[in-house]
């Protein structure tokens, strides 16, 4: 077994990858067409005989094969999918209890590996990485690359796999999130159910698209709320998707079939604000020349959404407030109380507790808002989500302007990840709608279309011509310009721009004095 090193140089090719696997999660449905994609692309990136997914099944204590594709020389294909075999066996067996990677350079030589299994008569078995699937609830799994045709596995090639496998058992525990997938054909026959149920549910819950761990959090924070009436407090920065968020918990739920009414709490002055929530009878001021009902009545066994929250003036929130106590509106200008009943949700781009703490807010009130608080992450915070969020924007886009759907370039892509987006998915999703337009018939998106923001000043532009240079002489301009990059924002600081580019000190040092920087 060899030790993994988690300093690792992307390539193109591996970006390529790691791009194709995120769109691939995101914009084939088919669970199993799905993982036969990715283990194909796996293999070809890879150059290895086969790859194969084994689930763990903690109930019986076994692993089983959903889905292989081993390859011999012949080309003929072995499938294994009901090929079942106890946890503690073997090398899965190993990486279970262990919970980390494995190399295998020659089998043979290794104790932990047996051929006992059926399959592994049939197919002949001479190296392997063996990767954990892992989520936040555990171990769900195992990732194996078999059989290097040329050369040995390398500790980049596992550490590449690690990174593929949290998304991939993202996507299978998504995919199963209210039953076990036993078998490849119960599989397929639930497709449908699981696809509206889970997978929706999860990487694209009305639009809300994320395999991050910060997201990871947030969904199984929604598992647990969704199916209650309790309230909810979402807190985030513009552009994060707080009023999606607030839909997913109202759609996905008990009240799913009653009303859903939304109000920006920042966007009216008090006196409308209070006619918009509590309504108004006939003449109760100037231009009432009819009864209004307000959003508390109207939503009636649903939800209200009250965005910005922090903008209430204080006379509103108490008042809002009464209404939380006791059940009950009184229309402006009206003389009779209304029994009211609904679920509420707030939203805030500002620290509630901090705002309570400065006299803004009531501090009752915040006790009865935040009983069950979210806080979406910035998309800095997610970057891992930037190829799933601007595949899902480009298809959508492609799809209204009537266009064959483009991909990102992976310098592109990897422009989308340096930056800071303090706009956040918003201002992502505007991003990819200028660059499709721009970009016209061209089906991939570069560097070019992007805006200059995106970019950097004009004196670190990387202009490539694919036909003048080669790939190396590329590579080493990308490399040049992340590194001219971080130091200027870090301010020349080499520590702290060595950890941005995930590069020990002597690294970042090393490529400086490679490319001839000079950084005062």
């Amino acid at each position: 077994m060899e030790t993994i090193d988690h300093e690792v140089s992307l390539t193109n090719e591996d970006l390529n990858l790691l791009y194709d696997v995120s769109t691939s999660i995101h914009s084939i449905g088919d669970l199993d067409k799905m993982l036969r994609n990715i283990l194909r692309k796996i293999k070809a990136v890879f150059h290895i005989e086969g790859a194969s997914i084994a689930l763990h099944d903690p109930t019986h204590k076994e692993f089983y094969f959903i889905r292989t594709v081993e390859e011999q020389r012949s080309g003929q294909h072995k499938g294994m999918g009901s090929m079942r075999f106890p946890d503690h066996f073997g090398v899965a067996g190993w990486v279970s209890r262990e919970n980390r990677t494995i190399i295998i350079s020659d089998v043979s030589k290794d104790d932990r590996f047996s051929n006992e299994l059926d399959f592994q008569q049939k197919f002949a078995t001479h190296s392997m990485i063996c990767v954990p699937l892992k989520t936040p609830k555990g171990l769900i799994g195992v990732l194996y690359a078999l059989n290097k045709l040329k050369g040995k596995f390398t500790l980049k090639e596992s550490r590449l796999l690690e990174i593929l496998s949290s998304t991939i058992a993202i996507a299978i525990e998504n995919a199963n999130l209210y039953g076990e997938i036993k078998q490849h054909a119960d599989a397929l026959e639930k497709e449908n159910i699981r696809l509206k149920s889970e997978v929706q549910q999860h990487f694209n819950m009305q639009g809300i698209i994320g395999s991050s761990a910060p997201m990871r959090t947030i969904f199984a924070l929604l598992e647990k709320v969704i199916d209650t009436k309790t309230s909810v407090f979402i807190q985030g920065e513009t552009g994060t998707g707080k009023e999606l968020l607030a839909k997913v918990i109202h759609y996905n739920g008990p009240l799913k079939d009653k009303p859903f009414i939304a109000e920006n709490c920042g966007a009216l002055s008090e006196n409308l604000l209070e006619s918009e929530l509590f309504g108004h009878v006939k003449g109760a001021f100037t231009g009432a020349i009819a009864d209004n009902k307000g959003i508390f009545e109207l939503a009636q066994g649903g939800t209200v959404f009250l965005d910005e929250i922090t903008d209430m003036s204080h006379a509103m929130q108490t008042k809002l407030l009464r209404v939380l106590q006791e059940g009950q509106i009184r229309p402006v200008g009206g003389s009779h109380y209304l029994e009211v009943d609904f679920r509420l949700i707030t939203s805030s781009n500002r620290d509630l507790q901090e705002e309570v703490k400065k006299g803004n807010f009531r501090e009752d009130l915040f006790y009865r808002i935040q009983v069950f608080p979210i806080v979406l992450p910035p998309l800095r915070h997610r970057k891992e989500d930037i190829p799933l969020l601007a595949a899902h924007f480009l298809e959508r886009f492609a799809k209204r302007f009537d266009k064959t759907a483009a991909r990102l370039t992976p310098y592109a892509l990897e422009l989308l990840f340096q930056y800071e987006w303090p706009g956040n998915i918003r201002e992502l999703e505007n991003e990819i709608e200028r660059a499709l337009t721009l970009a016209g018939e061209d089906l991939e998106i570069r560097e070019k279309y992007l805006s200059e923001k995106i970019r950097g000043p004009a004196e670190y532009d990387v202009i490539i011509d694919e036909n003048e240079i080669t790939l190396q002489e590329a590579t080493g301009r990308i490399e040049r310009q992340m590194v001219m990059q971080a130091l200027r924002k870090t301010s020349g600081n080499r520590s702290q721009a060595a950890k941005i580019l995930g590069l020990t000190r002597q690294g970042l040092l090393n490529k400086i004095e490679r490319y001839h920087i000079k950084f005062s």
